[in-house]
């Protein structure tokens, strides 16, 4: 009888564990809801909140955990390498679009403002 893991990363069950990919992560989850939300977890969220509904969904997400973006990139950095080397092209693509799309992802996280705080991108020029 398989399982999810309390920490929301794992699924277990006739005697194995595997990490969670971001399909099969749940559409409710909020980083405002989770009292641990770790990198693997927030990466693979951001994926599928990407590839579900587009990078101001995604920016938005950041927007809500902005201490975790530099974390986030560099695992989805690390993770597309690995899965390249691997041959694992299917994951490595999901990985690499999530890297191609972070300066639109942070834009809107920043449009939105970081945790409900509201500023415009103007204030960062001058």
């Amino acid at each position: 009888m398989a399982g999810v893991a309390d920490a929301g990363v794992l699924e277990t069950g006739a005697g194995k564990v595997r990490l969670l990919k971001w399909p099969q992560y749940p559409d409710d989850w909020s980083p405002a809801n989770d009292l641990r939300i770790p990198v693997w977890e927030a990466t693979h969220q951001l994926i599928r909140v990407l590839k579900q509904h587009g990078e101001s969904a995604a920016g938005n997400l950041i927007a809500q955990m902005p201490e975790r973006s530099d974390a986030i990139r560099q695992l989805a950095y690390r993770l597309y390498t690995l899965c390249e080397r691997k041959g694992w092209a299917e994951d490595a693509r999901a990985y690499n679009e999530l890297i191609g799309a972070w300066s639109a992802i942070l834009v809107a996280s920043l449009e939105i403002g970081h945790k409900g705080e509201q500023f415009s991108l103007d204030q960062f020029g001058e």
